[in-house]
């Protein structure tokens, strides 16, 4: 795969916009622990940024994929990893599905103004008890009517301090774990900055070692009265979907690495051919020239992997097994590529404002979020038909 005259004009247009409404303020977003959201992604849906993928009935631009790549690579501009994330949450995490498998009615009151950046989204599917292991989530939708009431949690949920609504994992019957879940979407919120859906608590906001300026809650839901009509597609095709949608996600977490290792290296070389060191430069250690060689290595390695899976992807293909690989590589190199740096910048590296170090710092949750290392590396076991079944009984 290979960008285009028209992908390149995106990611131009969207690094403008970083340098001019984003970078001067991150700092003062990581220290509030959060961003304004609302005002971020209106410009960014002026600009039609937020919908390049999605159906031109309902305001996208009804791109192929490798444009929700290009946008998802160029994000890594942003000098922190927080708000990258919580633009992909609205872009490639919240709305595929939605986009892919809703009413008419649901996307023109949900994905609409979304797109327009009108609305901000969060995807629910993480509980207290249940991370990567999907289909274990406890969260429960029963019938009343024509209406859903939803009881349960959502933990570690992107944007939800800030949502207007959530696409929402719940258990809506009663079979097998895999069978039994729908996609619903649920009001977080009266309108924009509006009171709280009656029944939805914001129990708290979490404090992370990274990803700051971006807002992450523990949500509460008891007996939250939802239409059934909210439901995305058949009931019980809520997991097929969300694993159909966690490709797209685990594509976007490869892509929005590659700028940000890149820039993290870069800023490696800079330094060490200022810092003076035995008479000579740290640059002029052979030692330090090979490792940020092998660090570049790796990070185009990533790109060639990510293009060639999203290539497939637009193809009609399943990729399932090449996302994971995705995934787990970007997850490893965002561990790997910011220490091997920061070991370069001394006690510099170790100072809160350093961008090697904020790199360290929300980096490490590529390892974790959207499926963790080993549930990649799982999935790779079966796909390559070297995983065992469980015995029986």
């Amino acid at each position: 795969m290979q960008y285009t005259h028209e992908h390149l004009e995106i990611q131009k247009t969207l690094k403008r916009f970083i340098e001019a409404e984003i970078n001067p303020h991150v700092d003062e977003w990581e220290e509030a622990e959060i961003f304004p959201a609302h005002e971020v992604f209106k410009k960014l849906g002026d600009l039609g940024l937020l919908g390049l993928t999605k159906p031109e009935a309902y305001g996208g631009a009804a791109l192929d994929y490798s444009y929700a790549l290009a946008m998802a690579e160029g994000l890594g501009h942003i000098h922190c990893g927080g708000i990258p994330m919580a633009i992909g949450v609205q872009t490639d995490m919240c709305t595929p599905a939605l986009a892919r498998f809703g009413s008419e009615a649901l996307c023109r009151e949900f994905l609409e103004p979304s797109i327009r950046g009108d609305m901000v989204g969060c995807i629910g599917v993480s509980e207290p008890g249940a991370g990567s292991d999907v289909a274990s989530i406890q969260s429960r939708a029963r019938k009343d009517g024509d209406d859903y009431l939803i009881s349960g949690q959502k933990m570690w949920i992107t944007n939800s301090l800030q949502a207007d609504w959530m696409c929402m994992l719940v258990n809506t019957g009663d079979g097998a774990p895999h069978k039994n879940k729908s996609l619903v979407m649920v009001p977080m919120r009266d309108g924009p900055n509006g009171k709280l859906t009656p029944g939805i608590e914001v129990a708290r906001k979490i404090r992370k070692i990274g990803m700051n300026s971006s807002d992450t809650g523990l949500i509460y839901f008891d007996e939250v009265r939802v239409p059934q009509s909210n439901r995305i597609g058949a009931e019980g095709q809520g997991f097929m979907y969300q694993m159909m949608q966690f490709q797209e996600e685990r594509l976007w977490a490869a892509a929005s690495a590659i700028q940000g290792l890149t820039s993290c290296i870069e800023l490696t070389i800079e330094w060490a051919q200022e810092r003076k060191l035995f008479g000579a430069t740290l640059a002029d250690q052979q030692w330090v020239q090979f490792k940020l060689a092998e660090m570049k290595t790796e990070v185009e390695s990533l790109r060639a992997l990510t293009y060639r899976a999203c290539e497939l992807y637009i193809a009609g293909q399943d990729v399932t097994e090449l996302a994971s690989m995705c995934k787990l590589k970007a997850g490893r190199l965002n561990r790997i590529v910011p220490d091997g740096c920061l070991q370069f910048w001394g006690g510099m590296g170790f100072t809160w404002e350093n961008r090697v170090s904020r790199k360290y710092r929300d980096g490490r949750l590529a390892s974790i979020g959207g499926g963790a290392d080993e549930v990649m590396l799982g999935i790779l076991a079966k796909t390559m038909g070297i995983a065992k079944k469980p015995p029986k009984g």
